[in-house]
């Protein structure tokens, strides 16, 4: 048996990554690590159109974790600012200044159109540039369900609260491990340390409970949840609405 203290999934240090991420982001990383989609991507990944039914435009590499993957999901996320010329605009409009917008720019074409994300610390802006638009032109933002233009450009994801984003890296941690073929016991002792585990490990125990809805969240999130954070449509249903929820 290998020692789970030198598998990949056991340092906590190497998940820290994750605290800063969106939830389009947190969506690729749980999509990622789907055996079938790593399958697919091996036979399929020179047909691009087969990545639709994972709600991709086209096919993305799942070794690359989410600070170098550029995902280009389906349309859809209400949080993506679609940047376009203004046609008539007023004497102060604002301008497109691609070097002035802040963090490190990406900027990659999706299949349809040019995206631009730009990442600063517990912040990700994620935008669609329209055809036509260059460096120097009025703007006008618009944002999916707003119903108007933007005066300015508003963030595509804050700081998350700190519990909420520790979530995420035990989640992700935990799906690791059992992915990997680690008993809970061996998960708990990797996100909490081999003393909380051996005080508190019991049958019926908090420790252990927490352990399983940990690998149950997760493996939900693989296995289809991730569509919700990425706001995506599931195979044959229509749009979210009210249950469009982060699970």
């Amino acid at each position: 048996m290998v020692d789970p203290h030198h598998a990949h999934w056991y340092p906590t240090a190497a998940y820290l990554y994750i605290l800063g991420l969106d939830m389009l982001a947190l969506a690729w990383e749980y999509l990622r690590r789907h055996p079938d989609y790593r399958l697919d991507w091996l036979r399929h990944h020179h047909r691009p159109q087969a990545a639709q039914r994972w709600g991709l435009r086209l096919w993305e590499d799942p070794a690359l974790d989410a600070r170098d993957a550029h995902p280009a999901w389906l349309p859809g996320h209400d949080a993506i600012v679609q940047l376009y010329a203004d046609a008539d605009p007023p004497p102060d409009a604002a301008t497109f200044d691609f070097w002035h917008i802040p963090g490190h720019k990406q900027l990659t074409h999706d299949g349809k159109g040019l995206a631009l994300v730009a990442r600063s610390p517990g912040h990700c802006l994620r935008f669609a540039l329209a055809p036509g638009l260059e460096d120097g032109m009025a703007v006008a933002y618009a944002q999916r369900g707003r119903g108007r233009a933007l005066d300015t450009p508003a963030p595509m994801a804050r700081p998350r609260p700190p519990p909420a984003a520790l979530l995420e890296l035990h989640t992700l941690q935990a799906l690791d491990a059992t992915l990997a073929g680690a008993s809970l016991r061996e998960v708990a002792e990797g996100l909490f340390g081999a003393d909380a585990v051996a005080a508190d490990w019991h049958a019926d125990g908090e420790l252990r409970a927490r352990v399983r809805r940990l690998v149950r969240r997760g493996n939900a999130l693989m296995r289809g949840g991730y569509r919700r954070l990425a706001r995506i449509d599931p195979p044959g249903k229509g749009r979210f609405a009210g249950d469009a929820k982060r699970p």
